[in-house]
């Protein structure tokens, strides 16, 4: 097997496991507060990728102060996407909040362009400009489709892009396993923070299956993200991200009944072409540089 099928694999392999995730959460949702079900998963994950960190001997802090703030402002970023997405999936249909953010190649490049001046051509900027039209037609902005928990999707975006940002300032020096384990046990500290506003539900054994089931999905996730960044081209394997969107489809319909109309499936098939297209043209200017 060449280094490219198996970084396309293991990226299937993410996006698949993070997609059953989203749905095991949104079925927790209709049994248990949202902060239960954030500071329950939070802790197995964080227990789980503590002891995979502590056994490849990837836990230590040998690096300088920099890459220390970054990493710090990377957990906030992720404390607001977490609540941003979570709180939009449990309202929203999975497949149309998984839609939102195929979004996120085209905001990372177009905030790249701004904050840090890298070249964007206007090939790459006409397709950020149709892709953004797209995701409007997802979260379909009026008076009878435009809601607050698609404003959340939207924010959940914008604190995913900061995130990316953020991770292409650290450096090499920061092991992916200790990145991965402060935002675990930030988004439980998250949790505990919120749930002393609500009351805890008791679990019984299929809650409790389901929450050892999401943490379980989300560290295969991280682990197959882990893993397809050391295999094969990113230009070849960046593509597959886009397979969430055909789980999410496949599960929220088999799970919830939810199937978009054709207005969110023109939507989503706008973003991800245009997001396709501005992967390709990345990789080619890489390529000519």
């Amino acid at each position: 097997m060449s280094p490219n099928t198996r970084g396309a694999l293991l990226m299937m392999g993410s996006m698949a496991a993070f997609t059953v995730n989203d749905a095991i959460v949104k079925l927790l949702g209709g049994s248990l507060p949202l902060f239960q079900i954030i500071t329950l998963r939070g802790a197995l994950t964080s227990v789980w990728v503590f002891l995979l960190a502590r056994h490849l001997g990837a836990l230590h802090l040998r690096f300088d102060h920099r890459d220390r703030v970054l990493v710090a402002m990377r957990c906030v970023s992720e404390i607001g996407a977490t609540f941003f997405f979570l709180t939009a999936l449990m309202n929203m249909p999975l497949a149309n909040v998984t839609a939102v953010l195929q979004a996120l190649p085209l905001t990372v490049t177009l905030g790249a362009a701004l904050i840090f001046g890298e070249p964007v051509g206007w090939r790459r900027m006409l397709a950020i400009g149709i892709g953004f039209c797209g995701m409007l037609l997802i979260v379909r902005p009026g008076p009878d489709g435009f809601t607050t928990h698609a404003i959340f999707a939207l924010l959940a975006v914008t604190c995913v892009t900061a995130r990316d940002l953020i991770t292409r300032r650290m450096s090499s020096h920061v092991p992916s396993m200790v990145v991965t384990l402060a935002t675990a046990l930030t988004v439980t500290g998250l949790g505990l923070v919120g749930s002393l506003t609500v009351s805890w539900v008791p679990l019984d054994l299929q809650s409790g299956l389901l929450v050892f089931g999401a943490s379980v999905f989300v560290l295969i996730g991280y682990l197959c993200s882990v893993m397809v960044m050391r295999v094969g081209e990113v230009g070849f394997i960046a593509p597959f991200r886009y397979t969430s969107l055909v789980w999410a489809l496949g599960l929220g319909w088999l799970i919830f009944g939810n199937w978009p109309d054709p207005v969110t499936m023109l939507g989503a098939g706008l973003v991800v072409a245009t997001g396709l297209f501005t992967l390709f043209r990345e990789r080619s200017r890489r390529r000519r540089g």
